[in-house]
Parts: C-alpha cells; sequence; structure tokens
C-alpha cells in the first residue's frame, strides 16, 4: 500500500486565470468525443490514491478499451493551481483531473473542464454522490467535476500518553488539552499558527460563520459574529495554553512530532494514520520516518466533540475529479471517469480510510477500529468552504493563514476578527 502523507487538499496558488480559457460546455476538445482510440492521461494528486486503486485503473480501462492506453501522472499539491491554469489552457491538456474541492469551482467558472450531461451524471453515482462535493463542483446549475473522496478529520492520540477518556463536548476537549500541557516540553493539543482547518469546527460550533452571500449577492464574512468571537476565543486559549507548536508552522508532517511523544492530541485527516504507522525507518529516501512499532501501534481517534455532545461540525477536505475541456479523447475520458466512481474502485479507496464518493459506500471504510469509526462519523457531519470560485483568491493570498498566526501570537481577538472579515469581504466581493 502507498504511505499517504498529509497533504493540504485545498493548497492553493496564484488564481490568475489565463485569458485563452475556452468556454464552458459538454463538447470535446475537437467537438466530436475525440478519436475512438489513444493514450488518455490521468493527472492524480499526491499520494492519497494508492498503488491498489491506480493499478486498477489502468488495468480495467485498458482491458474495456482495446487499443487504448491510459497514463497516471502525479502532480503536487504546492503550486497546483497554477499548474493546471497552464495546463488546461493549453494545446496539451491532460484528460482527466484531480482537483482539491475548494479548487474546483475556481476552474468550473473559468471553462476549464467539460460539462457532465444530466444523463452521464445519473450514470456516474446521480444522488448517490456526496452532496456538497456535487455543489463544489457545479457551476450555473451544470455538473464539471464531480467527487472524488472525502477526507474527514478526527481526533488522534495513544493510550501511553493520553490516559482519559475521548471528552465529551467542545468545552471538555478544550480543557482536557489545556490540563495535559506541559509548556515547552508537551502539547496537550498540535496547533501551528498557520492552521486555519481546525479552527472552523469551533467558529460552526460556536454559531459563528465563514462567510454568507446575501440576496443581492454580496458577501458579509462572520468571524465578527458573536459565534466566530467565541470561536476564535476558544482557538487562541489551545494555541496559548495547550500547544507548542510554532506560532507560524504548517499543518505538514504532523507525524513527526506525534512520533516524538510530544503530543496528547493530533486533530488531523483520517489518513494520517497511514504515516503515523510508517515504519520507523523508510523504505525510500523520501519516506518520512513513522512510529509504527511505538505509538503507532496503539493509535486511537475520537470525533471531534461538537458543543453540544455528537460530533462536530468539521472541515471536510477531499477531492473532486473531472474532465478537461480541451481534452482530445473525451469518450475515452469519460471512460476513465465511470471507472473511478465505479464501486469496485471507491471500494479501494474506503478500505483505506478515504470517504468514498458514493454515500452507499460509507459502510466500506473500516469500521473496527477507533478510527475508522471517528472518520465516518465526523464526515457525517462535515461542511464546506463557501461555495463561490473566489474562496480560492483568499487561500491563495494566505489571508487566514496569516491572521491565525497573530493569534497565535496573543494580538487581540476582536481586532484579528475584524481584519479577516475585511479581508475576505474585499476578495469575495471584488
Amino acid at each position: 500500500m502507498r504511505k499517504n502523507r498529509l497533504v493540504a487538499v485545498t493548497a492553493a496558488a496564484s488564481m490568475t486565470m489565463a485569458l485563452g480559457a475556452c468556454s464552458s460546455g459538454a463538447e470535446a476538445g475537437d467537438g466530436d468525443g475525440g478519436p475512438a482510440t489513444g493514450e488518455v492521461r490521468v493527472w492524480l494528486v499526491g499520494t492519497d490514491t494508492p498503488d491498489e486503486a491506480r493499478d486498477y485503473l489502468k488495468k480495467t480501462f485498458e482491458e474495456q478499451n482495446e487499443g487504448s492506453t491510459l497514463v497516471i501522472e502525479e502532480q503536487a499539491w504546492d503550486g497546483l493551481v497554477d499548474k493546471y491554469t497552464t495546463a488546461l489552457a493549453g494545446s496539451d491538456a491532460p484528460d482527466v483531473v484531480e482537483v482539491g474541492n475548494t479548487q474546483a469551482s475556481a476552474f468550473t467558472s473559468n471553462g476549464y473542464f467539460s460539462e457532465i450531461t444530466a444523463e452521464e451524471f445519473e450514470e456516474l453515482g446521480g444522488s448517490d454522490l456526496l452532496p456538497g462535493f456535487v455543489e463544489a463542483g457545479d457551476w450555473e446549475g451544470a455538473h464539471y467535476a464531480l467527487p472524488y473522496y472525502a477526507g474527514s478529520r478526527a481526533v488522534f492520540y495513544s493510550p501511553q500518553l493520553v490516559d482519559a477518556e475521548p471528552p465529551a463536548t467542545l468545552d471538555e476537549y478544550v480543557e482536557t488539552a489545556k490540563g495535559l500541557y506541559d509548556e515547552g516540553k508537551f502539547s496537550g493539543v498540535w496547533w501551528p499558527g498557520q492552521d486555519w482547518y481546525n479552527a472552523l469546527p469551533f467558529i460552526w460550533e460556536n454559531g459563528g460563520y465563514i462567510a454568507e452571500q446575501a440576496d443581492d449577492g454580496t458577501w458579509e464574512a462572520g468571524f465578527s459574529s458573536e459565534g466566530g468571537i467565541a470561536g476564535l476565543t476558544q482557538i487562541q486559549d489551545l494555541m496559548l495554553n495547550a500547544s507548542n507548536a510554532p506560532k507560524d508552522g504548517q499543518e505538514t508532517d504532523l507525524q513527526v512530532p506525534f512520533c516524538e511523544g510530544k503530543i496528547g492530541y493530533l486533530s488531523a485527516p483520517t489518513w494520517i494514520q497511514w504515516s503515523i504507522n510508517a515504519p520507523e525507518e523508510p523504505e525510500t529516501e523520501d519516506g518520512v520516518p513513522g512510529c509504527a512499532s511505538t505509538y503507532g501501534g496503539d493509535l486511537e481517534a475520537f470525533a471531534l466533540p461538537g458543543k453540544d455532545g455528537g460530533a462536530a461540525q468539521v472541515f471536510a477536505g477531499g477531492s473532486n475529479i473531472a474532465i478537461a475541456q480541451k481534452s482530445e479523447h473525451r469518450d475515452l475520458a469519460y471512460e476513465a471517469l465511470k471507472i473511478m466512481l465505479s464501486d469496485e474502485y471507491q471500494s479501494i479507496l474506503a478500505g483505506i480510510g478515504l470517504i468514498p464518493a458514493k454515500v452507499s459506500l460509507a459502510g466500506e471504510v473500516p469500521q473496527d477500529t477507533s478510527i475508522g469509526a471517528a472518520g465516518v462519523e465526523a464526515a457525517a457531519n462535515a461542511k464546506l468552504t463557501p461555495a463561490t470560485p473566489k474562496w480560492a483568491d483568499v487561500e491563495a493570498q494566505t489571508v487566514l493563514q496569516t491572521q491565525f498566526t497573530r493569534l497565535a501570537n496573543g494580538e487581540d481577538v476582536e481586532q484579528v476578527a475584524a481584519d479577516l472579515d475585511a479581508e475576505i469581504e474585499s476578495i469575495l466581493n471584488g
């Protein structure tokens, strides 16, 4: 199995779109679906798609489409938007592409993806597809990018380090993490300053919101709302009184401090279990050391608790999948897409702990461990960022990362909230 690294599935760069982008529509690059045979290029991002799924896709596609070949080209999350913008607007575009769920609308709204017709949508899963991810890939009432997989967040811990029952409420979670804290030595919870993904549940659970669209189409940000301030206050409390993480740190390679035995609670996408459970001595030079025989062998998880109990509303990371508008093999690309959304392929993804694109396959995620059960429980209550193509600009300009770093450094909560709202509204309404 491919060892999955934690990736920021919503990583974004500058969203300046090429002027040569073609208009939206279901037509393929040559207008008739492309040649009957040819090479289909599939761009997958990062290492979250396991080798078993990649092998299944290639073998099945080539068996079902005699005379054609399928090539998988792995891309990096860093700089993804800029690379896609150039490639999808050019004459050598790939055929099928994976994209972060919060990046999807930036491409759909600019005509980079081929429309999925109503008939195709039903054949690919229809109402069984994850609704939030369908919405993220829609534009002006049409489908362009469909769900690929979701990754809910859970709170990981080792009973060797935390001898306590999982907290029942969000307030109890905060107090327990603070009680575990030993300044400079042990973090009750690990919270790098730039980590905004784990901040959103605190905003939502306290009744706040990121941004909402008014009837006149304008956006209003909500970090300065009563619930937003309450959530930011709890976040800062954890950053200052429960975490030894760098004040300007990023949410990368979280398994490293965990494997050093310096963390009580680690809130992260469920696929980080594979990095924690990697061998202490990686098999490859670029592999990241895990702690399979120590804390990894005694790894537990629970769904972040909500304000009043139950699972909190957490951010749903994950990916969408789409056919490039300029694909020279639109019909063949669609055949590849069918395989990737088939029950067989999606069950492979579910088998390693990813939330499959189809609601009916959620039971395929192993739930015989606390990690699997926590992931499914959290996914059922997960939420997404605002559905606007300009949200990618918010990420690209590191608005949230910058302001949450200020929180981690102890700056005034209300001022940070006001600055967050002003910047977000300026971008979304610009």
